[in-house]
């Protein structure tokens, strides 16, 4: 966990973004049962495009899942990363979740992963959640520089660089 705070203390969150098909809000231990079926229910495609060759989510359990949703809300909490979850418009669905994190590439003054769970993505909501949010960030974010591995930079562009520290914890390109 990274310690300093990414964005200026004076800096107004954005707390809610909201579209015709869907809401991002705040993660918190809160939504770890719904979070949990999403992550589950998507592990496969989570494992093969936010982290080729990697394990997670495999063995991850509710309890778990729980504590990483409770970790994420810290951090925001904190300021020093940002977890949103992605539901319906009706809130009975997690559909995915965008994360902001700090990151030690000099290219770049934050790092912004996402993912859309299985059974949206034809639907093409992954396309229209990236749109979204890329112009969240752009306009309503204080980044001048954000790194959209998995989107703008290839996974593996991404890891070949050295000085790439992906995230404050394991998980982030995982998620």
């Amino acid at each position: 966990m990274y310690n300093t705070p990414l964005v200026p203390d004076d800096f107004e969150l954005p707390l809610v973004l909201e579209t015709d098909r869907m809401r991002l809000r705040p993660l918190t231990a809160n939504d770890a049962v719904k979070d949990y079926e999403a992550v589950i229910s998507s592990s496969e495609r989570l494992r093969t495009v936010y982290n080729p060759g990697g394990q997670w989510p495999l063995g991850l359990t509710l309890e778990q899942n729980t504590i990483e949703l409770g970790w994420h809300q810290v951090e925001f909490q904190l300021r020093t990363s940002f977890a949103y979850t992605v539901v319906s418009l009706d809130e009975t669905e997690v559909m995915g979740c965008v994360y902001i994190y700090p990151v030690r590439k000099p290219a770049y003054d934050a790092q912004v992963t996402m993912w859309v769970r299985q059974s949206r993505v034809a639907e093409g909501l992954d396309e229209h959640l990236f749109a979204t949010v890329e112009a969240w960030i752009r306009d309503c974010w204080p980044f001048a520089r954000p790194a959209y591995p998995c989107r703008r930079i290839s996974f593996e562009e991404w890891r070949a660089d050295s000085s790439t520290d992906p995230s404050p914890d394991s998980s982030a390109l995982q998620q």
